[in-house]
């Protein structure tokens, strides 16, 4: 009885042996499978041990599976995967210092700002300063509030992509004829699925333009570039000869590292892609490279030491390698991760991150090169940024291209996108009329800018005219006609990235017969100037300063009540009222002659005061006699219109000899 109470014993040890080592290796295994980078695998195998944790006694570690998982999804981009797990680590009351943190990243990456901005307050009371959380919680509260959106149009290249991911696109030379990119679509090299990311291992394919300028389907590079391993972002020396690209390493029970290879071309073939020695480290990865416009510069990422954190962008000089390894230091790289680097000119290099302020994930940033030997960094904005991850970009001959980016996809895969910044339209436009508002025959308008432009057109057979114009330049402009004075007019564009379309017109004073001008108005039965003149006056004066050849004669008239010689003597009196005004601003005084006409050259109707007063035909005089026929209502409009302050081209060669 007693050997029988043994024999059950032991059978009851080996069998509880043996569930502990069913669940102990699979979680051992998991551990072994994300220390090598194999998140994929990892997340899988995780999942297996979590929804077997299912006892009040396991919830410790079922939260601790769980912010295992999680790690595992962000790495994968699979950021609704990643926040739902972060949030079961957090109900299972994980401790881990990190949590509130990653759990803000992957609420934003997956679009939901206002919980990852909260989510980020609470690490920074646990933490702060920590600049992660600082530039995660920028990037949030801007996204939050839609800032930063740019004019870029952005579109889906369906032709380049695949059912799976397609990424890393890069232009083979600055033809912008040949296009290569990553793809794991389900004709690649190889049978064996990533144990990264669950998916067929990459390869390089490219797509050529057809005579049309069109873009023909895509094909794999020929040649023996393509292997059964993984091969990533592509970069070209500026002959296109050589091709510098990411090959993911997988060897048996060692982490799973990434490294640069070059590769030859001959005719339409690479070849066999030999590594790049970087460095003698074996342990650090190196990915992403991009080959300066010199060709002189190799820039890649890396996890090597000395960085800021994460994954850092770091270049070496390709002609004297030795000694020339160079951080990009604090302006570019953060505690983040700084990735897929481009460089479109000696100073200006693009770059993704997921450490600057940003949309979430990644985001693609611009980085200037200042005086002072550092880097002014810019978030592209959206649209080219979203919540999820975008990076790899790519530039044609201007403000076009691609990028890569998994914002449509919840399953992560990333695609390809074109983006394009159309040009401005900023248009003034406008007419040139006379002044009773008809179109100025053969008028010339001139437009000159202070940024060196300058342009001349006729307006059109209506009077109209039309522009384009550039952002933030101040301009004059300028018309004129055969017979009528010039008008000039100043004005400044606005420096906003936005569509924009300006009016001016233009009312050009007849040199051959009196010009009236409005809004001139004097105190009852006297000459002295309203202040409400000022207005009307001052133009005159400009007219004369845009005229500067041109001398006048400025007349005055008055009704028909009163005597003549009162008349007279009145009009003459407000004439030389204008006349002092204009003296008074800079006119010169043998420019300008007085004369008061009283009530001796009654007005003819012209065809913008019969516009005006449809009571009167164009052509009719206002005499008294004409107007005592009218009504009493008619004849106060016909005295008003009689009462009037008009000027008259004398010469038009003062001072040109």
């Amino acid at each position: 009885m007693r050997l029988q109470h043994f024999t059950l014993y032991i059978i009851a040890l080996v069998m509880a042996g043996a569930a502990l080592s069913c669940r102990g290796p699979k979680l051992a295994t998991a551990d072994e499978q994300m220390a090598r980078g194999e998140y994929y695998d990892a997340a899988r195998t995780y999942r297996k041990v979590y929804n077997k944790l299912t006892k009040k006694e396991e919830r410790q570690l079922r939260g601790e599976v769980a912010f295992k998982m999680a790690d595992c999804h962000l790495k994968l981009s699979q950021y609704a995967r990643a926040s739902a797990a972060y949030q079961n680590a957090l109900r299972y009351g994980v401790a881990d210092s990190t949590l509130y943190l990653k759990l803000a990243q992957a609420l934003a990456a997956d679009g939901k700002y206002r919980e990852a901005a909260k989510a980020y307050r609470d690490f920074l009371e646990y933490k702060p300063g920590d600049l992660r959380a600082e530039n995660g919680l920028a990037g949030a509260e801007m996204a939050a509030e839609k800032k930063g959106a740019t004019r870029y149009v952005v579109k889906q290249s369906k032709l380049f992509n695949s059912r799976r991911a397609d990424y890393s696109p890069m232009f083979l030379d600055n033809s912008c004829e040949q296009i290569y990119f990553t793809s794991t679509n389900e004709k690649v090299t190889g049978n064996n699925k990533s144990e990264i990311t669950g998916m067929k291992k990459g390869d390089i394919w490219f797509a050529v333009k057809n005579e049309r300028g069109e873009w023909k389907r895509p094909e794999p590079v020929e040649g023996e570039l393509n292997t059964d391993a993984d091969e990533g972002a592509v970069s070209f020396t500026p002959d296109g000869q050589t091709m510098y690209l990411s090959r993911a390493r997988r060897e048996p029970a060692s982490n799973t590292g990434v490294e640069i290879y070059t590769s030859q071309r001959s005719d339409a073939k690479w070849s066999a892609p030999v590594k790049f020695e970087i460095t003698s480290d074996t342990l650090s990865s190196y990915a992403h490279p991009a080959v300066s416009l010199d060709g002189n510069w190799l820039y890649f990422t890396s996890d090597m030491p000395g960085g800021q954190g994460g994954r850092d962008i770091w270049r070496v000089n390709l002609k004297e390698r030795a000694g020339s390894l160079e951080n990009l230091g604090e302006w570019i790289n953060t505690p983040g991760d700084e990735m897929f680097p481009y460089v479109r000119s000696d100073s200006v290099l693009y770059f993704a991150s997921n450490g600057h302020p940003g949309y979430g994930g990644l985001d693609i940033f611009r980085a200037e090169l200042t005086r002072s030997g550092g880097w002014s960094v810019t978030n592209m904005g959206t649209p080219v940024n979203s919540a999820a991850d975008d990076f790899g970009i790519t530039f044609g001959t201007g403000e076009w291209g691609f990028f890569s980016s998994n914002r449509t996809d919840g399953r992560g895969f990333d695609h390809i996108y074109s983006f394009e910044l159309p040009e401005l339209k900023i248009m003034i436009s406008g007419w040139v009329l006379d002044k009773d508002e008809e179109p100025v025959p053969n008028a010339v308008i001139r437009i000159v800018g202070n940024d060196g432009s300058n342009q001349k057109q006729v307006a059109r057979a209506d009077g109209s005219f039309s522009f384009p114009l550039d952002r933030g330049v101040s301009y004059v402009m300028l018309a004129g006609a055969k017979g009528y004075l010039n008008s000039k007019q100043e004005f400044t564009s606005d420096t906003a990235e936005e569509d924009a379309e300006y009016g001016v017109d233009f009312i050009l004073a007849s040199i051959t017969k009196p010009v009236v001008i409005d809004n001139i108005f004097y105190d009852f039965d006297r000459a002295t100037l309203r202040p409400e003149s000022k207005t009307a006056l001052d133009e005159m004066a400009q007219v004369l300063r845009d005229n500067p050849n041109v001398t006048i004669e400025m007349a005055s008239h008055t009704d028909r009540k009163g005597t003549e010689a009162y008349n007279i003597d009145l009009s003459s009196r407000r004439a030389q009222s204008v006349i002092d005004y204009l003296i008074s601003v800079g006119i010169a005084a043998d420019r300008l002659q007085s004369q008061g006409y009283g009530k001796s050259r009654p007005k003819t109707i012209t065809k913008k005061l019969a516009r005006e007063y449809p009571q009167f035909k164009e052509g009719d005089v206002l005499t008294e006699e004409y107007i005592e026929a009218l009504s009493p209502e008619d004849q106060e409009t016909a005295d008003q219109i009689n009462r009037r302050t008009e000027f008259q081209v004398l010469s038009i060669d003062y001072r040109m000899f």
